[in-house]
């Protein structure tokens, strides 16, 4: 142990040479690009308050930011994987019209007329949403297939599914918009009835604050079981305190927001309540769609860090060859791969669709741009090997943020487009330096 020691002290700068902020940072471990992005986010915000005039950090803004953030939270997700092991998808956008556009028509079409499930029947939702789901995985695991089996490089292969997917989609309706979408199907777009209320957004930061305090504590159980080094207890303390405090603090967001003074005095007439003269304030709480995308965060978080095939997605970022040589079969990792991209498609295409209650050919158009660009942002090398679902989520929630600012501030779409690609070229940019530094 104390050859370990003398090994493992040089590595670490002098306590007298480091400031307060490098101690924090250096005891608590945190991510430094992570943080970085953090900042840029506070910073683009408080910018776009300022601008806005105010408008921007309202709840409402801030509710409307996180619903509009979900569906490309989702697939940013499977972006990481995919860039990860140093491919790229460009038909993500359209493989979600395809599927929007599918899960519209079981819903309108199939299953009621050809099936004979009256309209409302609580079977169509879910029958809908799992003919979305394998027609996703399906597209995935062809797409994944071609390019691990036939050797068809994935620019190529996305870039042609990114033209049938989004003519199959036209070809399936014929053009047609879809409408409307199942009462129970909706619930998924958020909304007054999307989302869980008050009570049930504490309920769930309560959920969710016991267990970063159980993966903190567990995480250092692990940690003196295997003799590794551990994080200083007032360290760990301070992550359980930022962690909680950050998740009380979006709940008490999202139920600052109430339901529109129509709606809410609708819902009390309906159930013979009395309306008081200042109205009635009915939380919205948590919105749906934010709690499916913070669900597909987790679950990806888990399979990238604690399973086999996570280790295995970043060997084969790494080095392929290495991988290969190791005994890793790298083509059925990538169709695994896709076919989990496809996945995650149809879920953002249940999220957007439903949202809209309708399914339109318009529907998923240049969502594999905001896609790339978020993953990007959030940290993803295209040099491949790096990349955290984590700074992807960031990543998202950053390009919405931008989108959502240059809306309130009433800046035209064109402009908008020119702002996104400045700061995917920034970005990039920026992981050139990280990588050139680094090594």
């Amino acid at each position: 142990m104390a050859e370990q020691h003398a090994i493992a002290t040089p590595a670490h700068p002098s306590s007298h040479a480091q400031n307060p902020l490098q101690r924090f940072l250096i005891a608590t471990e945190m991510d430094t690009r992570l943080l970085g992005m953090i900042g840029a986010l506070a910073i683009i915000w408080v910018g776009f308050n300022i601008f806005s005039g105010g408008l921007f950090l309202t709840p409402r803004n801030l509710w409307n930011l996180s619903v509009q953030t979900a569906s490309v939270a989702v697939m940013v997700t499977g972006m990481v994987l995919v860039i990860v092991t140093r491919n790229i998808d460009l038909s993500v956008g359209s493989i979600l019209g395809l599927v929007g556009m599918v899960m519209g028509v079981m819903q309108t079409q199939i299953l009621p007329v050809q099936f004979g499930l009256g309209l409302g029947h609580p079977l169509i939702w879910a029958l809908s949403l799992l003919a979305g789901l394998a027609v996703g995985v399906g597209i995935g695991a062809l797409q994944g297939s071609i390019i691990a089996y036939l050797k068809v490089p994935a620019f190529i292969v996305t870039l042609g599914g990114y033209l049938v997917w989004r003519g199959a989609a036209w070809w399936v309706t014929m053009g047609r918009t879809v409408a409307p979408m199942d009462t129970t199907f909706q619930l998924m777009g958020g909304g007054p009835a999307g989302a869980v209320g008050a009570t049930w957004s504490w309920v769930v930061a309560a959920v969710a604050c016991a267990a970063i305090v159980l993966g903190l504590y567990f995480g250092r159980r692990q940690r003196h079981r295997f003799s590794f080094p551990q994080r200083p207890l007032w360290a760990e303390l301070a992550l359980a305190v930022i962690g909680c405090g950050a998740t009380i603090a979006a709940v008490w967001i999202a139920n600052a927001y109430p339901w529109p003074v129509r709606i809410a005095e609708n819902y009390a007439n309906a159930r013979g309540m009395a309306v008081p003269e200042g109205g009635l304030f009915i939380s919205h709480g948590i919105a749906i769609p934010v709690l499916i995308a913070l669900g597909v965060g987790v679950a990806m978080t888990f399979l990238t860090t604690r399973t086999r095939f996570g280790r295995y997605v970043y060997a084969m970022g790494g080095n392929p060859e290495a991988a290969e040589l190791a005994g890793i079969n790298t083509r059925w990792v990538t169709v695994k791969i896709f076919m989990i991209m496809g996945a995650l498609c149809a879920v953002a295409a249940a999220i957007s669709s439903a949202r809209l209650n309708a399914a339109t050919n318009a529907l998923g158009t240049l969502d594999e741009l905001y896609v790339i660009a978020a993953a990007v942002i959030g940290g993803t090398s295209l040099a491949g090997g790096v990349g955290t679902i984590a700074g992807a989520l960031l990543g998202a929630l950053v390009m919405q943020s931008l989108q959502s600012g240059m809306v309130l501030m009433g800046l035209d779409s064109p402009l908008q487009s020119i702002v996104v690609g400045i700061v995917l070229v920034f970005a990039v940019w920026l992981d050139t330096l990280y990588r050139r530094n680094k090594y």
